[in-house]
């Protein structure tokens, strides 16, 4: 089956933004109102359960990322046959997963109060509420979660985006009433675990209405169990490696600061990775289009969709550079008064995290097309470790600063290098990693251009609250944007980039 790759990636996107900004705006006033009526100290706890249950989903191994990539080429030959047995094995790895999870969250529970520095709010028992966000976890896990393969798999995690804003609609505004007139954190938490297992047989029951034939039965073969067992195993240090960057953060913050610093660096956080969000959308989209031309497309025509997505992440990336550190102090002043706001030395560490997020993501997303784990699987792990041992280490002494720039140290000298080398090894041509090499410096050379630039210029804007908020938006956009595109004008990837933007609207 002839995947409509950019159709089928164009789609995906634009329900993925409407998705993204829903989820920046809505739980955004959801935050609001949690320290409004609760307090800071709750919206630390909601993000330090978030972090533990990240790092027991390890149990999940990769078996997602694994299975859907097992799909592709079935897909690709419209043999039904063999993604249902797929599906059946991954239904299989998923009841196993839960299980898994339910038993070590329940083993790890007396260590809970441990993760905290400072006092609990006294209206809360720490184990019920970790128990209450375990089993939203373990939830997702057991009801059906593998029929979202499919989806994947084909391209159309559009439907995904359509039913999560139905079903978070009903959490959000759930969750709000709760806040407004009972103003119980339990409840609070009980909302989100019944509107998760709504959300995954309401998702289970569209996938079966769209596709009927492909029902979760039958075994796969020996040789092909074997051959995903060893991606789940490659993909293992890499789960590991994302953990204890996104994760751990998070939980060394809790232990050494407290829970409302916690909550501060999370505000800020917020913004930052819900605009991480936003390319996340694009790199899924892509996902399985770019995994199917790997597998029918040649080494150059693959190279130059390398080339041409490297760009446009460059590109937003320098956008958004401009956006957070002209933009972010004004707003955190708005929202949450000059109380609970970072030093601007803060801001500068999280654009610096910003960009080397996004280049790492960008090369990690062929190297999943591709299915390069197997030659990958101890960079994230060495990353990883690195991030943590610095992390223990600096935020002793620099506190938040050492915490973001512990990531941007392990991932810009380490992980980034790694990647690249290992693209090129086994995906791209060797002779021509030099010459990328040189475009990403040029890249970076061109963000922090930009940065500079509009930093002087904004500096100079006298403006206060919303005003000044807003003037300082449109210098930025007009100045990165006039910067970046004089800079590649004459570009191959800018020509590119012109005549599929065009493509993409015609279609649409």
């Amino acid at each position: 089956m002839k995947l409509q790759r950019t159709k089928n990636a164009t789609r995906n996107i634009v329900f993925g933004v409407i998705l993204q900004i829903y989820n920046l705006a809505v739980p955004f006033l959801l935050r609001t109102a949690l320290v409004y009526y609760l307090g800071m100290e709750y919206l630390g706890l909601n993000s330090l359960f978030a972090s533990v249950l990240q790092v027991l989903n390890l149990a999940e191994l990769g078996v997602g990322n694994a299975m859907v990539f097992s799909m592709y080429k079935p897909i690709a030959t419209d043999d039904k046959e063999t993604i249902c047995k797929l599906m059946n094995l991954y239904k299989k790895y998923y009841r196993i997963i839960g299980t898994v999870i339910l038993v070590v969250g329940l083993l790890i529970t007396p260590i809970i109060p441990y993760i905290i520095e400072g006092d609990i709010p006294k209206d809360l028992n720490i184990y019920i509420l970790y128990l209450l966000n375990l089993a939203t976890t373990v939830m997702t896990y057991w009801l059906f979660a593998y029929k979202n393969s499919l989806l994947t798999a084909f391209q159309r995690v559009d439907v995904t985006s359509k039913i999560s804003i139905i079903i978070k609609t009903l959490t959000y505004v759930t969750q709000f009433l709760v806040l407004l007139f009972i103003r119980n954190y339990y409840a609070f938490i009980i909302v989100a675990l019944v509107t998760q297992i709504v959300n995954n047989i309401a998702t289970a029951y569209v996938v079966s209405k769209m596709y009927p034939g492909y029902d979760a039965h039958g075994e796969v073969d020996k040789k092909e169990k074997k051959e995903i067992n060893q991606r789940v195993k490659d993909l293992f240090t890499a789960r590991i490696g994302g953990v204890i960057t996104n994760s751990v953060d998070t939980i060394v913050i809790s232990m050494f600061l407290g829970l409302t610093v916690l909550a501060i660096y999370q505000n800020y956080f917020y913004i930052v990775s819900s605009i991480i969000g936003f390319a996340t959308i694009v790199y899924s989209a892509c996902m399985a289009g770019i995994g199917n031309s790997i597998v029918t497309e040649t080494k150059e025509k693959n190279y130059k969709d390398f080339e041409v997505m490297v760009f446009i992440v460059a590109w937003c990336v320098s956008i958004c550079t401009c956006c957070f550190l002209n933009m972010f102090q004004s707003f955190m002043k708005i929202w949450m008064g000059e109380e609970n706001m970072l030093k601007m030395s803060a801001v500068v560490c999280f654009c610096l995290y910003f960009i080397v997020y996004e280049i790492n993501a960008v090369l990690n997303l062929f190297k999943d097309a591709a299915g390069i784990w197997h030659q990958d699987r101890f960079r994230p792990l060495v990353v990883s470790i690195t991030n943590l041992l610095l992390n223990i280490i600096t935020v002793q002494y620099w506190g938040i600063y050492g915490v973001l720039m512990s990531t941007v140290i392990s991932m810009a000298i380490i992980g980034i290098p790694w990647i690249v080398t290992n693209l090129f090894k086994i995906l791209f041509d060797g002779n021509q990693k030099i010459i990328f090499i040189k475009k990403l410096a040029k890249y970076l050379i061109q963000i922090f251009i930009i940065g500079i630039v509009s930093y002087l210029i904004c500096n100079m804007i006298n403006l206060d609250g919303i005003i000044g908020l807003a003037v300082k938006a449109i210098v930025c956009l007009l100045l990165s944007n006039v910067i970046f595109v004089v800079c590649n004008a004459r570009t191959m990837e800018f020509d590119y980039t012109k005549k599929l933007a065009y493509r993409v609207i015609k279609e649409r």
